[in-house]
């Protein structure tokens, strides 16, 4: 069991360079103005990197499919809760404090997190799957039919 503590105790150590890029800075920007992600670390990093630190604390026991699944709509509506009585919120919060949009980055980072466990923990590979999803809305949603539209997709008329 050291052995293992060992061998998985610099995982999270290396989180912080990945995050910082090898800065040693702790300040990590989480919002940008356009809304693109950064291209680092990708959802494979992610995956092994919380995997080392579940490993670490050796929780992978407390893991199985439906706890994670719990734990994720409990993520789930704390996230709500930041939204919750806000009425529209404009793209970008231009309401919101750096603050909110931090504890919002936290947030998203739980559900995202749970969302990818429990994906490992039921072997599903989640990139490949959100293609296949997006390929597949694109074949129910053609951009002939619903090009403006939020109607359903069985309220669109057969024109074929």
């Amino acid at each position: 069991m050291d052995e293992m503590k060992e061998n998985n105790s610099h995982a999270t150590k290396d989180v912080s360079k990945i995050v910082t890029g090898d800065t040693g800075s702790n300040v990590v920007k989480v919002t940008n103005t356009d809304g693109t992600f950064s291209s680092s670390p990708n959802l494979e990093n992610i995956r092994q990197i919380q995997l080392n630190f579940v490993k670490e604390r050796n929780w992978e026991q407390y893991h199985q499919p439906r706890n994670l699944l719990l734990a994720l709509v409990g993520e789930v509506g704390e996230l709500a809760e930041l939204f919750e009585w806000r009425g529209e919120v404009k793209e970008g919060l231009p309401d919101w404090t750096e603050e909110d949009k931090e504890h919002l980055g936290q947030e998203l980072s739980d559900v995202l997190l749970y969302l990818i466990r429990l994906s490992e923990k039921c072997h599903i590979d989640l990139p490949a799957a959100v293609l296949k999803k997006i390929s597949m809305n694109a074949e129910k949603y053609p951009v002939s039919k619903v090009w403006g539209s939020n109607k359903k997709y069985s309220e669109y008329e057969d024109s074929s």
